[in-house]
């Protein structure tokens, strides 16, 4: 962490501690570049270990400065479990809340909106998001009316597995959202085509989900060496390695990878300090992990 903050990252801000952050295009500000995402791994309401170990898990991605949190009510039982976390810490954190809305109908979608809130135990969130565009047309009129009250921040939309990204390039060209969520990882790079260069063009944060394909990508470097000019880029493992290859793209704003570890969250924070890859050296990443 000090040689981290001594060294300083090659692209982004830097946060006093050293941590990289990116800006949020509409506002300015500030966002840590790694966050949390919860899907599966969050999905342990009753059972008591399971959530004392969340808890920790919450405790060091807060204690290695993170920020984001993402979840959604498709996600199982995970808001009630991050509320459920959040509770058994101290208030001396600085979260950034988001959720999103999945289901049909502007009735239900507030419903499900406020019910997730009060799950985390929240006054608001800070970004909501209408979860792989489903009836979004409806939401985004509900979710423009809630930012204008001040009930929510930000606003955003969402899509997993690579799917529907002509409908989702129609919507960031025209909606007035804040934030995209789409897939973004070393091997699944559809987005460089089109979405990550329209985002940095309409000025939108984009928030990467899969960014290790639910751990699939492990699969390809098992046993395998990290290899030895990653410490051009201040890299120690492979789960930094491939999110040092997100988050060095210059319109991310935030990679969300999910864990139910603690030494795992601490190597996936560990890629919010030090130097970022190049241009050259992100090319170089690409071609290596592709031989693999």
């Amino acid at each position: 962490m000090g040689l981290a903050a001594a060294l300083g990252p090659r692209t982004g801000t830097a946060s006093p501690s050293g941590q990289i952050t990116r800006l949020v295009p509409s506002t300015g500000e500030p966002i840590p570049v790694i966050g949390m995402g919860s899907w599966i791994t969050f999905n342990v309401a009753g059972d008591r270990v399971a959530l004392a170990v969340r808890t920790e898990v919450l405790r060091t991605f807060f204690a290695f400065g993170g920020g984001l949190i993402d979840s959604s009510p498709m996600y199982g039982s995970s808001e009630q479990v991050i509320g459920y976390c959040l509770k058994r810490l101290s208030s001396h954190f600085d979260l950034f809340s988001a959720s999103k809305v999945w289901i049909a109908g502007k009735r239900l979608g507030v419903q499900q909106m406020e019910h997730s809130r009060k799950l985390w135990g929240l006054p608001r969130f800070d970004l909501l998001q209408i979860h792989n565009l489903l009836d979004w047309d409806t939401h985004l009129e509900t979710l423009q009316e809630w930012k204008r009250a001040g009930r929510v921040r930000y606003v955003g939309i969402t899509t997993s597995h690579g799917r529907r990204h002509s409908e989702f390039e129609r919507i960031m060209e025209r909606a007035p959202i804040d934030f995209v969520q789409l897939t973004y990882n070393i091997l699944d790079r559809e987005a460089e085509r089109r979405l990550l260069p329209l985002a940095r063009e309409r000025g939108l944060a984009v928030v990467v989900n899969r960014p290790f394909r639910r751990g699939g990508l492990f699969r390809h470097v098992h046993r395998k060496t990290l290899p030895a000019w990653a410490s051009e880029f201040d890299c120690h493992n492979w789960p930094q390695f491939l999110l040092k290859f997100i988050i060095s793209h210059p319109a991310v704003t935030c990679a969300i990878p999910a864990t139910s570890r603690v030494d795992h969250m601490e190597q996936n924070m560990g890629a919010a300090f030090g130097r970022l890859p190049s241009p050259d050296l992100r090319l170089r990443m690409s071609r290596h992990f592709e031989a693999l």
